[in-house]
């Protein structure tokens, strides 16, 4: 899929957090596309970060905020997170219950503001059951705070760029249902092909 991939530019920077058990997800990994679609981004994998250097060091750099939903999130559907240096949002790349295991057991990231949003699309992870209707992956989510903070000028995204972000996402899809459609098949090529 990463030929599909076109990196964006951003101000604000990205951070990846992404469970043992995402990683082990190679054939539907949102996390990875996510992270190889922002230039200004990193990724790590793991459950406790609390003495992780290096995402203490970002912490200490930026205003730093965990996408996460809760009742006392800033929610930029309708509020500029106005700040006074630069934005690093930590998305974290789990199951809702691994999510919550990874904010319990690192307790940089519980010093930190939440951060959310409101949803207006549906997910299109139409290979994977969602647990509830406005849930999405790591990826849409992504293109939907990228889209608000456009909104809110703090980046400078053109629309264009913003309509092809979720191009490896949705050909990651494509590429799944038909395996799904006609497994023999495919199976049988994919042999061909690496023997």
């Amino acid at each position: 899929m990463c030929r599909y991939v076109q990196s964006l530019e951003t101000k604000t920077k990205f951070i990846v957090l992404m469970h043992p058990k995402e990683f082990k997800k190679v054939k539907n990994g949102t996390g990875h596309l996510t992270h190889l679609s922002l230039k200004n981004s990193e990724l790590f994998v793991g459950i406790d970060f609390t003495d992780h250097k290096r995402i203490n060091e970002i912490i200490n750099d930026y205003d730093s905020y965990v996408l996460y939903p809760s009742k006392d999130a800033l929610n930029i559907t309708h509020t500029n997170p106005k700040n006074t240096k630069d934005i690093a949002i930590f998305i974290i790349d789990a199951t809702w219950s691994c999510s919550l295991k990874m904010l319990r057991e690192s307790k940089n990231l519980q010093a930190l503001k939440h951060i959310s949003f409101e949803p207006t699309k549906l997910s299109q992870f139409k290979i994977k059951q969602q647990p509830a209707e406005f849930c999405l992956s790591t990826i849409e989510s992504t293109l939907s705070v990228l889209e608000l903070l456009s909104k809110h000028n703090i980046e400078k995204i053109n629309e264009d760029d913003l309509k092809e972000f979720l191009n490896p996402f949705e050909k990651m899809i494509e590429y799944q249902q038909k395996i799904i459609a006609n497994p023999l098949s495919n199976a049988v090529r994919f042999k061909r092909q690496t023997t």
